[in-house]
C-alpha cells in the first residue's frame, strides 16, 4: 500500500500529477484543490489512496490527510467511486463539503460532475451523522490515525474505524491502548443498541 509520496512535480494535467520520487514517476489523480497547490518542478508531499481493481491500480493524492480521509469516507457510500469522490472534493474544499453533508445540503453536492440529486441525497443520508455543523468538520484528525490503523488491523474497515473514532470522545494525551479501547467501546455499544 502506498500511503504517502514525497517528490518533485514532473508534469501535470487536468486531474493528475506526475510525481518523481527517486527517479520513479507516479501518476496521481488529484482534486482541483490539490492541483492548485502543485507547481511544476516544486517539491510536494501527497497523502495517497491506492484503488485496486481487477484491471487497474490507480493512485489518488491529496494535499492534506484531512482531505484523504474525507475521500475515503465518501467512497464508502454505495455508488460513490473514486472519480465521484474527486469530483466532490473539486467542487468544494474538505471543510465546505463536510459542512454541506452535516447540514443536509444535498443540492450543493449535486453540483459535482457525476453526482445527481439521488446520489447526493444518499451521501447526505448515509454520512450526515458522521459530521457536525458546530465546527468545520469532525473527520478524525491526524492524531487519530494510529487508532484507526489499530482498529483496521483488528478487522474493521477504514470507514468503520473512522466512524468509531469520530463518535467517541478521546481526551488528548491518552496512551494508544486506551484510545483503542475507547474506540472499541463504540462497537460494543452499537451491538447492544
Amino acid at each position: 500500500m502506498i500511503g504517502r509520496l514525497r517528490g518533485t512535480v514532473d508534469d501535470r494535467g487536468g486531474d493528475w500529477l506526475l510525481v518523481d520520487v527517486g527517479g520513479v514517476g507516479f501518476l496521481v489523480h488529484c482534486s482541483s484543490g490539490t492541483l492548485a497547490n502543485a507547481k511544476q518542478g516544486a517539491q510536494i508531499t501527497l497523502h495517497t489512496h491506492l484503488a485496486v481493481r481487477e484491471d487497474s491500480m490507480t493512485l489518488y493524492g491529496f494535499i492534506s490527510a484531512h482531505e484523504q480521509r474525507l475521500f475515503q469516507i465518501l467512497t464508502s457510500v454505495s455508488g460513490v467511486g473514486p472519480k465521484v469522490g474527486l469530483a466532490l472534493l473539486s467542487v468544494m474544499d474538505a471543510d465546505e463539503l463536510s459542512y454541506a453533508i452535516a447540514s443536509g445540503n444535498a443540492a450543493s453536492l449535486a453540483r459535482a460532475q457525476g453526482v445527481g440529486q439521488k446520489l447526493a441525497s444518499r451521501i447526505v443520508l448515509e454520512l450526515r451523522e458522521k459530521f457536525t455543523t458546530e465546527g468545520p468538520t469532525t473527520v478524525p484528525g491526524v492524531e487519530s490515525e494510529d487508532v484507526i490503523a489499530a482498529l483496521m488491523s483488528l478487522g474493521y474497515s477504514q470507514a468503520e474505524a473512522a466512524d468509531a473514532v469520530s463518535r467517541v470522545n478521546i481526551p488528548p494525551g491518552v496512551e494508544l491502548e486506551e484510545r483503542v479501547r475507547l474506540a472499541l467501546s463504540h462497537f460494543a455499544k452499537a451491538r447492544l443498541d
